[in-house]
Parts: C-alpha cells; structure tokens; sequence
C-alpha cells in the first residue's frame, strides 16, 4: 500500500482525525493498483477513514486537485497521479443537543416510535437547519437514542411533507428496519394532489439523481450519471379543480426512497405537484403554501416481534381545505 503523507509534516497519515485537519491537506500519491478506478472510490481505499460519499462532497465542492488541476469525482485515474485533498469539518459531525418539542406520537413500545410529522419540520440537520429537527426533538423526548445511529431515524420525509415516520429505539431495532427498506417490504402510501388529469394508475420506473445544471435538485437522470434505481406506483383516487385548472388526488406508493423521489416522479410524467416550488409551475404554487403531499400509511414488520402492523395518519387540515377547495372528498385510509 502506499505511503499517505501530510504534506505540511512528510509523515504517514493516520487514520485518527485531528481536530484541526481541515485546513491541513492531505498528498496521496496513487499507484498502479488504481489505475482504471473512479477517483472517488481509489481515495476511498487509501484513505478508509473518511466515507466514499463525504470524499465526493469534498472533490465536487473542489477541494481536491488531481497534479495541479481541479479534480471530479467520477474521473477515471491511471493510477500514477498526485492528489492534493484538504478535509473539511463539518457542523453535522458534532454532538447534536436534545431540543424541547411536541412530538405527534402515533405509536409506542420498547423498539419502535410512528409519529405523524407536521409540516414545516425539518428531519435531520443540515446546512441552514442544525437545530430545531426532528432529531433534536427525539433526543429530548427519549435520552437513550443519543446511542442509535442518527437517534434511530432510518428513513426521512421533506421538510414540508406531512405524516408517518417510525424510529427505531434500539441499535438492533434500527437495522432490522434498515434491512426491511433495502428488501423494499415497508409500506409507504403517500396521498398528494397533482397538476392535471393522471392515468387511472400508473409504474414510474426512472432512476434518481443530482440535477446536472443545479445541485441542490434532483432529477431522473441515467445510471450512468449516478442516477439510482427509482420506482413510485400510483393510483388516481379522483379528479377535481383549482384555478380553473384540472388536479388529481393520487395514492403514491414508494418501492425505493430517494430524496424527493415522488416530487421528481410525478413531475417528470408532467403532473407535478400543486405547491411545489421546486419541481412544480411557479405561477401556480401559490395555490397551496406547500407541496401537497402526506405519508397517510406505513406498514412494516414489527422488528421484535415479527408481525405485521400498519399504521395511519389522516390528512392534516390544510390538505383538507385544499381538497374541499378542488371539490373532491376526502379519500378513505
């Protein structure tokens, strides 16, 4: 293996971090064994310490050269070239603090929270939002998930989607949940309203990634383009107006989970959702204050006990209003 080095010292790198090593570069000198890897996973090799995906943050953000010239991620490398990264500190690797919050709690045992999220609450923190998430409020609300990865949160809703979430209490909890959403068995229904008239039903298969042109969307885009297998089921419940406009109230069920993955879905067959700012039309958004959309059921295994629960959540209020608005009746869970 090679020799890593900190160029301001010349001695080999370790692995531990110290607390100061964001503005201290890192040189690794790649070597034959790269040669016809993707930049990203040969650092990720060398340098075991730090993810694959934090060392593509860091060389998209350009901080990275590959001898002298601004590197990319997905660059293939011969495996002869000098690298120069410098590691960035980030506010999300520090201690989280429990946060005082009503929690809307659905469901609770010993392994488990179902909550019904409002909208407006932001999951986990993130840039711009590094207190007042949902994380912060599971910390204060039960101290003993400080020791589960992520507070026990394994699946996330936007910031402005209502509805069920499930927590996992425990370590062994979590990854049983985990498990069950890589092997696509949790049921996720989503109730939202949509611009224009769908089909009756419908399978979007299309995979998801970072929009090319603007990186804070994401975008059907081809694997090739790291795209990630996507797939959304829906099912148009009834149809109605706003603005003298047609809309349909569709079921949406999630196969995958990708960030904004019905949001992207829906609008890349042309019905994007009313409210929608980002994926949606512009002129129209300020029909709805927000993307009409709520986790309305979820069903899952009971990791302790094996058996199968579902659980539901009615729409909140202001969906009701937009409903009552386009006149159509509110659906059945």
């Amino acid at each position: 293996m090679p020799m890593t080095t900190d160029s301001s010292t010349n001695t080999p790198f370790d692995s531990d971090v110290e607390d100061d090593d964001s503005v201290v570069p890192i040189t690794v000198k790649l070597t034959p064994e790269s040669c016809g890897l993707r930049l990203d996973k040969a650092l990720s090799t060398l340098l075991p310490q730090y993810s694959r995906s934090r060392l593509q943050q860091w060389i998209e953000q350009g901080f990275a050269t590959v001898d002298g010239q601004p590197a990319r991620a997905k660059t293939t490398v011969f495996g002869d070239e000098t690298v120069i990264l410098v590691p960035q500190l980030v506010e999300s690797e520090q201690p989280y603090l429990p946060e005082p919050m009503e929690l809307a709690i659905v469901h609770e045992d010993a392994s488990v929270l179902v909550i019904n999220k409002p909208a407006g609450l932001v999951v986990h923190p993130g840039p711009g939002n590094w207190t007042g998430t949902l994380l912060n409020g599971l910390l204060q609300y039960c101290p003993a998930l400080a020791g589960v990865p992520r507070a026990g949160i394994v699946h996330r809703l936007d910031k402005e989607t209502t509805g069920l979430m499930v927590v996992a209490k425990t370590l062994a909890a979590q990854t049983d949940l985990v498990r069950q959403l890589q092997a696509r068995t949790v049921q996720r229904d989503y109730l939202a309203l949509a611009w224009g008239t769908t089909q009756p039903s419908g399978k979007i298969d299309a995979p998801i990634g970072r929009h090319p042109r603007d990186r804070l969307k994401m975008a059907v885009v081809d694997e090739e383009e790291n795209g990630k297998p996507a797939v959304t089921r829906y099912e148009r419940l009834a149809t109605g107006k706003l603005s003298r406009t047609p809309v349909s109230l569709v079921r949406c069920q999630l196969e995958t989970g990708r960030t904004h993955q019905i949001r992207v879905h829906m609008q890349s067959v042309g019905f994007p959702l009313v409210g929608d700012t980002v994926y949606g039309k512009r002129h129209l958004a300020a029909t709805f204050g927000r993307q009409a959309l709520h986790a309305c059921r979820l069903g899952l295994l009971h990791p302790r006990s094996g058996k199968p629960r579902v659980w539901t959540a009615p729409l909140p209020e202001d969906m009701k209003l937009l409903l009552a608005q386009a006149g159509i009746a509110e659906p059945d869970l």
